[in-house]
Parts: structure tokens; sequence; C-alpha cells
């Protein structure tokens, strides 16, 4: 297996239920022959949906993703909690069905107002945020019990797609979220305030920023060829473009600061997306009026990284 070289880039996969972000990338490391695959932003083993994987020399892109907005499907079942807030936890508690027949639609609407906007949310526990160098999900099922400050997070739509009763009630709901959003803390909070309690039962990630699970790939049907997205592909898509002359690109690739006469992009401390001639990412930059400073540079294919 490779370690470095090779084809530079960045995959969309549909994640299936059932597998860790890290099984994802286990797998894409022997479908793609280099070890060098990273993930953008991880999902649950139970979540399904798009996952960002880059390969090579473009696995200096994924920082940039990691804080782009995300786009979420899911369902919250109401009248329940679970250990883990999702459908992979074991069940703490259930509502009494006459006050879960009490909670109307109105109720519902109105508890999903409270959580859409600019909100302080505290992390579900079994998450993988670190709590002094361990993750909070590692502490948790060692039995430590597990407190985490709340952070601000902005929820910019939160739309109630159906709405469904039976023995629970659970809602569909769409959620366009700031990177650090949990869901599942969502669908518990929303429980909570509605007294009844709540967690996911389903999960999908739709869109991260500008990317949306529409040019995703099943993990089985991988090929590098035909799938892997140009490192200048994503940078076009994420970033103003300078574009290089031969020259100007040759000088950037060796880390000198280049002489703009008259910068095409607005002054920006970046990134601004460096594009050679030949439509290659040259690398990230910040630009001022006069010059352009390296941010990163991206090895030209078949180089070690």
């Amino acid at each position: 297996m490779r370690h470095s070289s090779g084809p530079s880039g960045l995959l969309f996969i549909d994640k299936p239920g059932g597998m860790t972000s890290h099984d994802v990338v286990a797998r894409v490391r022997r479908k793609v022959d280099t070890r060098r695959v990273g993930h953008a932003g991880t999902l649950d083993p139970m979540a399904t949906g798009l996952l960002v994987l880059g390969v090579n020399g473009a696995t200096r892109l994924l920082t940039y993703l990691v804080g782009l907005d995300k786009e979420y499907l899911a369902t919250i079942r109401l009248g329940a909690s679970t250990s883990t807030d999702d459908a992979d936890g074991t069940m703490s508690s259930v509502a009494a069905p006459e006050l879960l027949a009490s909670i109307d639609d109105a109720g519902i609407h109105a508890g999903i107002g409270m959580l859409t906007g600019r909100i302080g949310q505290v992390p579900s526990a079994v998450s993988a945020i670190k709590v002094d160098g361990r993750r909070a999900h590692e502490r948790v099922r060692a039995g430590e019990d597990v407190k985490l400050a709340a952070r601000e997070v902005t929820v910019s739509a939160f739309d109630v797609l159906e709405i469904r009763r039976a023995a629970f009630v659970d809602v569909d709901v769409r959620v366009e979220c700031s990177s650090g959003t949990y869901v599942r803390a969502l669908a518990r909070d929303l429980g909570a305030a509605l007294g009844v309690g709540g967690h996911v039962t389903s999960l999908r990630r739709t869109r991260v920023g500008p990317f949306s699970i529409g040019s995703a790939t099943m993990i089985d049907d991988i090929d590098a060829a035909r799938d892997l997205r140009t490192p200048a592909d994503i940078a076009r898509a994420l970033f103003p473009v300078l574009e290089l002359s031969h020259e100007q690109a040759i000088d950037l690739g060796h880390g000198k600061k280049l002489a703009l006469d008259d910068s095409p992009v607005a002054a920006r401390k970046g990134p601004v997306a460096a594009i050679a001639p030949d439509g290659r990412l040259v690398g990230l930059v910040s630009v001022t009026a006069t010059t352009a400073e390296v941010l990163f540079n991206l090895p030209a294919e078949g180089s070690e990284a």
C-alpha cells in the first residue's frame, strides 16, 4: 500500500449505517491504495449520508471543510430518552401515554422554535469532544459522569416535515446548522422542553457547505478515477480564485511571495485558491493589494507530501 504518492483529491461518500467514520476511512484506504486518507466531520455509526474524505495531499483541505455549515434529515422520537440521545443507546425513561397524548402539534412547533437561531447547546455526553485529553464517549463508557459545557451554535433552519403518532410521536425534520451542532442534542432538548423526553431514531447528513449528498458515491461503488474530485475543483467551490501565470505558479510552488501589480481578488488574509494555467491547485494564499503569500502549497501529483 502506498503512503502518500498518487492521485490527490476529495471523495464524497454516502456513509451507510452501522459503520464508524474510521471504518469508512479504512475501507477507502484499501480501495485507493494509499494510507493517506482522512475525513472531515465525523458521523455517528447509526448516521448515514455525506462524509467528505481527503486523499493524499488534498487531506490538507479538510481543515477548511470541518467548519462549514451542515444540513441533516432526521427523525426525532418524542416520548422516550436514551443514554446516547439516539437509537443506539439504552432507554432511560419513557413518558406516560396520557402525557405524550397531551403534546399537540402546536406545542411541538413552539418547542422547535425555541431551538432555532443562535442557541446555547450542551453537546451529548456520548460525543467525540475531548475532556482532559480523552473523548467524552470514552469516559462515559468507562462509567464516568461527564458534564460538558454549553457552546453557542446556530440552527438556521429547523423545519418539521411530518408528525406521526403511534406508541411514540415521531417528528421528521430538516435541520440546517453551524458546525459543532448536535442534532441528537436538539432531539434531547426538544423532548426535555416538552416534558416527555426525546432522542433521534434516524439521522442523515445531506449537505456540507456547498457539497450535497447528490454528488456522493456508495462506498462499495468507489472508482477513484471517476469519483475523486480534484483539489482545484474543491478550492474553486470554497474560495475566491487567483489565476496564476506559469512563472507565478513556479514561484509560489517554491514558497515565494508574489508581487501583484493589481490584485484581481479583494485583499484578504485568506484563503484564496491559487490556480496554475494547467488548472492545478498550487496552494492557498492570503492576498493583499500588492502581494500573495503562501498559506500552504499542494504537492504535484506523484510527489511526496
